[in-house]
């Protein structure tokens, strides 16, 4: 085979590899379009229907029914759907859920006053009446206990209700009172316990550290640090000056044992 046979037989064997290539990626662009835009359906109008032929119509779409909530809704018979999402017309895949709102039908209860009752008796008080506990949110509330109602949703006085479910604001009791923290380095540990005490503050440990040229029973630190901001059940830790250690007395000094004695003979010799 000469240079230029094998020039056409690469150049065919390329131009078939490319048109390969080519018709693999229609076919993949081809596939992600019918992926995404295919299998869809038109949504219908659910609306006023019963949940059970709702879901009947929805499930001979491929499409599935999901309750996001039960109201009351004097327009609408007992169990059947209030709303939709999506929307009636919208093109919705195959597969996908319908969120739908059921109705409860006229409001047939009377909501109970639990405002100043604990949150466990407001509870008991709405399932008595037939409504369940929904969103209970906490926050501090002045002049109030800890866990008591101190706002409900819907009110007493209402006659419209549109969800059986009772929410409830629930105090955490009067917002903390913050104070800066006073500097008691310096001072007598006797003074400071005086002050703390008068005030309703906890005193904790006391570390006594060796100190030198600080009077002894001075606080030589403290825990908070000062300025900084602490509550009123805040407890202090102190480090207070202690006698300095005492001083390690010095063995007496040793002969040195390494020069040679004198001699008896020079012994005598001496004056």
């Amino acid at each position: 085979m000469g240079v230029r046979d094998r020039i056409l037989t690469l150049f065919r064997l390329f131009l078939l590899f490319t048109v390969l290539i080519a018709v693999a990626l229609i076919s993949a662009v081809t596939t992600i379009r019918f992926t995404i835009h295919g299998h869809q359906e038109t949504m219908p109008n659910l609306v006023g229907q019963s949940l059970e032929a709702g879901q009947r119509v929805a499930n001979g779409l491929g499409l599935e029914i999901k309750i996001e909530g039960r109201v009351f809704n004097p327009q609408y018979p007992v169990n059947s759907i209030v709303s939709q999402v999506p929307g009636t017309g919208t093109r919705i895949k195959v597969g996908q859920h319908v969120h739908v709102l059921v109705s409860l039908g006229q409001p047939q209860l009377k909501v109970p006053d639990v405002v100043g009752a604990s949150a466990r008796a407001a509870q008991i008080t709405a399932i008595q009446e037939g409504l369940t506990v929904g969103d209970v949110a906490a926050i501090h509330w002045p002049d109030s206990q800890v866990d008591q109602v101190v706002a409900q949703e819907p009110s007493a006085s209402t006659t419209e209700v549109h969800s059986p479910a009772l929410n409830v604001l629930v105090s955490l009791g009067s917002a903390p009172q913050f104070y800066e923290c006073p500097d008691f380095v310096g001072r007598s540990l006797a003074e400071v316990r005086g002050i703390l005490q008068k005030h309703g503050f906890k005193i904790g440990s006391t570390t006594l550290i060796p100190t030198t040229g600080t009077p002894v029973g001075n606080i030589v630190s403290q825990s908070p640090q000062p300025g900084s901001k602490i509550e009123s059940d805040v407890e202090f830790n102190f480090q207070v000056a202690g006698p300095p250690l005492a001083a390690v007395p010095q063995p007496p000094a040793q002969p040195d044992r390494t020069s040679p004695a004198p001699s008896s003979a020079s012994a005598r010799r001496a004056p």
